[in-house]
């Protein structure tokens, strides 16, 4: 297999240097890479059965945008590249090369001969084609997807094992949104169902495991690809998966979860709470953390809506969050306040904690110069309405609702009334594209500060409902730029807007905690911190 991509230094040094840029994505707290201190000699055979707190209502990995689901179905489909979760760099999977011309416009990849998918039928150059001319149409849970792909020109099949990307203007993101579950590849005859069959009835993929049974709201289940033999550059083992099952079992309780893991009857559970942390350490359970890269979990606010118009109410929002207070409290430990839009795992962070202190003084001051006065019961008024805010949330993580709740309480300290809604966690795209909300909490995970054009530009989905701006310039230009000091200026200027016009409250960065038997060994997280269980055993 060959080591790393080719890449001509003479022309590409700049970009092989910004798509190779070392970023150490730390763990926090114990086990960061894999489970169970790797003792003994790994073996095979074997159910690993995981408790996630919900699902997504979708078994397509293209669609899929909630780590509980993530954790299954990224099992089921490979990608071009993977991505090396300790130092950021690029490496083969299911292609074994590519080139990339001197201003990211054309990435032509050569794949790997032999994969096969567990329909039996070959990746090929067209397979590629298909699935990236197909991706732009998913519809509702397909944005991120689109996002990744957007600006392209077209795909070209250039023979049977080598296909050609070419998008419109430079895109060094591409190369990056390769390695994505998102950009998994999945059959052809996948890709020729409709979304909604893909989301119900699962797909086709080459990945490590393949997909038997899904019952919604309550497991997928797994199984071992026989024959698998062309797994990503990152992984210890050869060939097939130790396991010979997975189960998936949907336990929303994050107290049910803990005790399950405690008497045996799951292997590992999602979203440890801070509540669970003390009875699950020692033992045989061990604890994984590691934080997310990408978008922060926040308040995303729909800057349509005429109390959000106003940039004082946004910013006033913004200095009245306490985020240290809701990261202790609420959060796992080891969880830090958000500093910036972005997670600081991820590549060209910028550290604003200076504009994003807590200071209700200031939040009240803000709110007075908006014309807004306090009332007889603490709520603000101005002409005869009350400042009044609902914030749509989903339980897809059990700290959602105690995290809203601190925030409910530190706005109305500054005379902003929050209402909470509770939907559903397969309503979260459906919500985001109707702008039929106030704010909403959520973050979005990816190891490349291209997040925020996907989240924030308002030439794509423009979920937030920002007004075009001097943004949108620095969305693209960092898409586009090639050397790596340019990227990151660029990138910094719009972590600086976004948090200085409040256009998203950043709030907390997530951190994913996972339990563990201490008898699962090699659990481990890959660069989104999701779970990679090629290598996983049980002994």
């Amino acid at each position: 297999m060959t080591a790393l991509p080719v890449l001509r230094p003479s022309r590409w040094a700049p970009l092989a240097a910004l798509l190779t840029t070392s970023v150490l994505l730390t763990a926090c707290g114990s086990g960061d890479g894999g489970s169970g201190g790797g003792s003994g000699r790994p073996k095979s055979g074997g159910t690993l059965t995981f408790a996630v707190g919900s699902d997504a209502g979708c078994v397509d990995p293209q669609q899929v945008g909630s780590n509980d689901t993530i954790y299954s179905v990224r099992q089921t489909v490979d990608s071009l590249t993977d991505q090396d979760p300790a130092t950021g760099r690029i490496v083969p999977w299911l292609a074994k090369s590519w080139d990339i011309n001197s201003d990211a416009t054309r990435f032509t990849f050569h794949l790997r001969s032999g994969v096969t998918f567990s329909d039996g039928s070959a990746l090929t150059a067209q397979v590629v084609k298909d699935n990236f001319d197909a991706v732009p149409k998913l519809g509702a849970l397909g944005t991120l997807a689109e996002g990744y792909l957007s600006g392209v020109q077209s795909t070209t099949v250039v023979d049977p094992l080598t296909v050609k990307v070419t998008f419109k203007q430079p895109n060094t993101q591409f190369l990056q949104a390769t390695s994505t579950h998102t950009l998994g590849i999945e059959s052809s005859a996948s890709v020729r169902k409709t979304p909604q069959q893909k989301c119900s009835d699962g797909i086709v993929g080459s990945g490590p495991f393949v997909l038997k049974q899904y019952v919604q709201n309550q497991s997928i289940t797994l199984a071992k690809r026989t024959g698998y033999a062309w797994g990503s550059a990152l992984w210890s083992k050869k060939g097939e998966a130790y396991l010979d099952k997975l189960v998936f079992k949907v336990v929303p309780e994050a107290g049910v979860r803990a005790g399950s893991l405690q008497s045996g009857q799951v292997d590992a559970i999602s979203s440890v709470g801070k509540a669970n942390e003390v009875a699950l350490k020692g033992g045989q359970v061990a604890l994984q953390r590691r934080a997310n890269p990408g978008v922060v979990f926040g308040l995303g606010l729909n800057n349509a809506r005429p109390l959000l118009k106003d940039a004082r109410v946004r910013q006033a929002i913004q200095v009245a969050v306490d985020r240290s207070q809701i990261a202790d409290t609420v959060f796992p430990t080891g969880t830090r306040p958000a500093t910036s839009v972005l997670a600081h795992t991820t590549p060209d962070y910028s550290d604003l904690s200076s504009d994003l202190s807590t200071d209700t003084a200031k939040a009240k001051s803000l709110l007075d110069q908006a014309g807004w006065q306090a009332g007889g019961d603490g709520i603000r008024t101005k002409d005869g309405k009350r400042l009044s805010l609902t914030i749509t949330w989903f339980p897809n993580s059990a700290t959602n609702q105690p995290a809203l709740e601190l925030v409910q309480q530190q706005l109305k300290a500054v005379g902003i009334d929050v209402v909470l809604k509770q939907l559903q966690v397969t309503q979260f795209a459906t919500t985001l594209q109707s702008g039929d909300f106030d704010v909403v909490w959520g973050n979005v995970t990816r190891s490349d500060p291209d997040i925020l054009r996907s989240s924030f530009s308002t030439r794509l989905g423009n979920f937030y409902h920002l007004p075009a701006s001097s943004l949108d310039t620095a969305l693209s230009g960092q898409a586009a730029a090639t050397d790596t000091a340019k990227r990151g200026k660029l990138v910094a200027e719009a972590q600086r807007l976004l948090v200085q016009n409040a256009y998203y409250v950043p709030v907390v960065e997530l951190q994913t905690q996972l339990g563990v038997s201490k008898k699962v060994h090699d659990l481990a997280f890959d660069s989104g911190s999701r779970v990679q269980l090629h290598d996983t055993w049980i002994g």
